[in-house]
């Protein structure tokens, strides 16, 4: 392999694309490249893509746009779920050299040999039912926490996603491979790992396809609970009917384990939670909520909603606000309906106008807004421990609590990436938490 060559990437989506980015790039590292930011000149971009939104879509040739801007005979490749699903668009593409689908894509530099555009993006997919195996996968240096991906694919049939045609099976990290990685992360001074997959609740099928669970996600937490160094550990986002009541209680009195949960809801009325194929009920997301409460009352609770789902009727929609509303939760993350294709909700009737769908996402995520000040709110005067990140912004550094309240401070370089026990204050204008330090002159 060429020395000093450089590699730049860009990565869209969810957490799990960030850790398989990581992993990626320190593949490129030991090939002898060198990696750049995505602004720089580099002879090799890698676009790791997302295909969960329409605007993934959209942004894909606009980051292609930006790199070739960079070097116009730079060579481009795209990776991920949509390089998955939809290889010939990325293909054709302008500037667009190789498109690699999930089996392939941790095998990228095995692709690039001499660098030269192609005449036409030249595609190494694969029938999805090939991705049976599993990568191993962690990101480390990009930010103040590393993500740790502990599982990929899924075998639920929810009706609007693509994600099973994008990754395949379930499938999961051996537990003595995750405990190593989780030690390896915390031994480079990361004080806060994120565990991420696809379907986490759903950890220890094996791998090809075994659909014998070797362990269980309780089994996981625990073990890493034991994992010395590691300060701090956060569950990234769980479904209703995985996040079992033992896994809350012992979060709840772990040593490490935060009171942070994202749970996906994606509609509060069960006609339209039956029509997605979710596999539970309103009811159980409330027992989880209320669980959560019982004994961690200081806790953050994420939620996912899709609002505009086909057949989802203003009523629907009320039902879906009110529960919310109503549900002692910390924030939304709110998703407006888009169709996929070769997905059972794209071929449903009853589609809701597109304006519907806006107006519906406007009004929850000024429910959002609301749900989140109130809790900072029911935060204020207690002692925290932020964990500060690393960006000056505009003369001010932030960080989250244990429990996610973000908190603000001036400027110190000194601060990033360490733990500080906090009292919070007040509320600033643009959100966030001011905080005064306990027990140490900062």
């Amino acid at each position: 392999m060429t020395q000093n060559k450089k590699v730049a990437f860009y990565t869209l989506g969810c957490k799990l694309n960030f850790s398989e980015t990581s992993t990626i790039a320190r593949d490129f590292q030991s090939e002898g490249f060198e990696r750049v930011d995505f602004e720089e000149v580099a002879d090799i971009y890698v676009i790791n893509t997302c295909s969960v939104t329409e605007n993934a879509d959209k942004q894909f040739k606009q980051i292609v746009k930006k790199a070739l801007k960079a070097n116009d005979k730079a060579f481009v490749a795209a990776v991920g779920c949509y390089a998955q699903l939809k290889p010939e668009e990325l293909a054709a593409v302008d500037g667009v050299d190789l498109v690699l689908g999930a089996t392939e894509k941790f095998k990228i530099t095995d692709y690039i040999n001499d660098l030269s555009k192609n005449e036409q993006g030249e595609i190494h997919s694969c029938e999805i039912d090939e991705a049976d195996f599993y990568v191993g996968s962690y990101s480390i240096g990009d930010r103040t926490r590393a993500f740790l991906k502990v599982q990929d694919g899924c075998d639920y049939k929810c009706t609007y996603c693509t994600i099973p045609l994008a990754r395949g099976i379930s499938r999961s990290d051996t537990m003595e491979n995750v405990l190593k990685n989780a030690a390896e992360i915390s031994a480079q001074g990361i004080k806060e790992i994120v565990l991420t997959g696809v379907n986490i609740g759903d950890y220890g099928k094996g791998e090809f396809g075994n659909k014998k669970h070797e362990h269980t996600f309780l089994e996981l937490v625990q073990n890493l609970d034991k994992v010395e160094g590691i300060e701090r550990l956060r569950i990234s986002s769980i479904e209703p009917n995985l996040l079992k009541n033992e896994t809350i209680e012992f979060v709840a009195q772990s040593r490490t384990f935060v009171p942070h949960f994202h749970i996906p809801l994606q509609s509060g009325s069960n006609d339209i939670l039956k029509k997605m194929k979710r596999r539970y009920l309103r009811e159980v997301y409330t027992d989880r909520v209320e669980n959560i409460r019982k004994v961690m009352p200081h806790a953050c609770i994420g939620v996912d909603v899709i609002v505009g789902f086909p057949g989802e009727t203003d009523e629907h929609f009320l039902e879906t606000y009110n529960f919310l509303n109503e549900l002692d939760i910390s924030y939304l993350h709110v998703f407006t309906y888009s169709e996929r294709d070769n997905t059972e909700a794209a071929e449903m009737p009853n589609a809701v106008p597109m304006n519907v769908r806006n107006k519906r996402s406007k009004m929850l995520r000024g429910l959002s807004v609301k749900k989140r000040r109130a809790f900072y709110e029911s935060q204020i005067g207690s002692n925290r421990t932020v964990l500060f990140e690393g960006e000056n912004k505009e003369g001010y550094i932030y960080g989250f609590t244990e429990n996610y309240v973000k908190v603000k401070h001036p400027w110190n370089p000194e601060l990033v990436n360490t733990l500080h026990e906090i009292n919070l204050t007040k509320i600033d204008e643009d959100g966030s938490v001011r905080m005064e330090f306990l027990n140490v002159e900062v």
